[in-house]
């Protein structure tokens, strides 16, 4: 099986060195092992020290493009080069990558299609506790969202199969995390959790600037999937919370109404309340209407899956070695001898420990 380690960066030529000497170069169950580089525009030579440090890929943008598009032009390059399994870590070295181990054993053992690192971030001393509050609470709508049992939602040390690769993609431009979780349950991925270490911190977070910049650039993530993925519950919910105290309103006036006839009184209530009712009705067709889009997404997605599998399959019949878009330094990948077959027995890495 062939692994890919792929990093996104911005501006890392400090910090990569140190990411880089710390990847593990065999692993059980594991052929070869290559590296790939996103640089997202840096303008400190980030890529040139990726490729003076052996990296044997980088994709580089012209100009900062974001995290969710650098991750996801990632895995369309290890899909077309042929990747088994792609772990996705981050360049500031915050992940411990000898755990990456851990992450990819659910997956060579077949009994998953993304593993994502759980960073028990309720014991990670430099958050504070409202960031540890506000992650608690995102994973559980995005638990709620997905169907899935995620711990750790906003982690980006994660590991994906093939299936995963050709299924996923990204909407927003701001971070893949949250929406991928959602989408994964969506299509049907088989997701586990693995418990996994972090290195102190290295540098504050890029990726936002305060909890409210967050919660901005968050929040509308996780309505947007609701949207996109369940409509009908989505603006049903809406169109009931307005037509439940509209009806409450026309029923006032009626109420008064009765008890004396000759005076026409609360006409306020009723016509904020009729006003409401023919809103919510509106509200409702929109979740007609947003659920045939709906379907028609889902063809969409179908359809890009199968291109992305054909388009790999083609890639790899024709040997291909220049791909668009990536640049191939020529180092010899990491080769593993510790070749070992899930059907013919366990990793030499005990089960116990990869399980933990």
């Amino acid at each position: 099986m062939r692994l890919f380690i792929q990093i996104p960066c911005l501006n890392e030529a400090e910090q990569l060195p140190a990411t880089l000497a710390a990847l593990p170069r065999e692993l059980p169950g594991i052929s070869s092992i290559e590296v790939l580089i996103i640089d997202d525009g840096s303008s400190d030579g980030t890529a040139e020290i990726a490729a003076a440090e052996g990296v044997h890929h980088i994709v580089r943008f012209p100009r900062n493009r974001g995290l969710a598009a650098a991750h996801a032009a990632g895995l369309d390059a290890c899909l077309r080069l042929g990747a088994d399994i792609v772990v996705n870590t981050d360049a500031d070295n915050q992940y411990d990558a000898r755990d990456i181990a851990k992450l990819i054993f659910p997956i060579v053992e077949g009994r998953a299609d993304i593993v994502v690192g759980d960073r028990q971030t309720d014991q990670i001393p430099h958050f504070s506790w409202i960031k540890r509050v506000l992650q608690s609470f995102g994973s559980r709508l995005v638990r709620r969202a997905s169907g899935t049992e995620v711990r750790d939602s906003t982690s980006g040390f994660r590991a994906m199969n093939r299936k995963a690769l050709q299924t996923l993609f990204t909407h927003n431009r701001f971070t893949y995390t949250l929406e991928s979780i959602i989408q994964a349950g969506y299509a049907g991925l088989v997701l586990e959790n693995v418990v996994v270490r972090t290195n102190p911190q290295t540098r504050p977070s890029r990726l936002f600037k305060s909890i409210p910049q967050y919660l901005r650039r968050q929040g509308p993530v996780i309505l947007r999937s609701y949207g996109l993925y369940w409509p009908v519950q989505t603006f049903g919910l809406i169109a009931v919370l307005i037509f439940v105290p509209s009806l409450f309103l026309v029923g006032r006036f009626f109420y008064y109404y009765l008890q004396d006839p000759t005076t026409s009184s609360h006409m306020q209530s009723l016509q904020l309340g009729i006003g409401g009712v023919v809103l919510s009705f509106l509200v409702g067709l929109l979740a007609l209407v947003a659920d045939l889009l709906a379907t028609n997404r889902r063809l969409s997605e179908e359809i890009l899956h199968r291109v992305r599998r054909l388009d790999a399959e083609v890639s790899a019949l024709r040997g291909e070695r220049e791909h668009d878009g990536i640049v191939h330094t020529h180092a010899r990948a990491w080769s593993t001898s510790q070749q070992v077959s899930v059907r013919r027995g366990e990793p030499e890495t005990p089960a116990e420990e990869l399980r933990t």
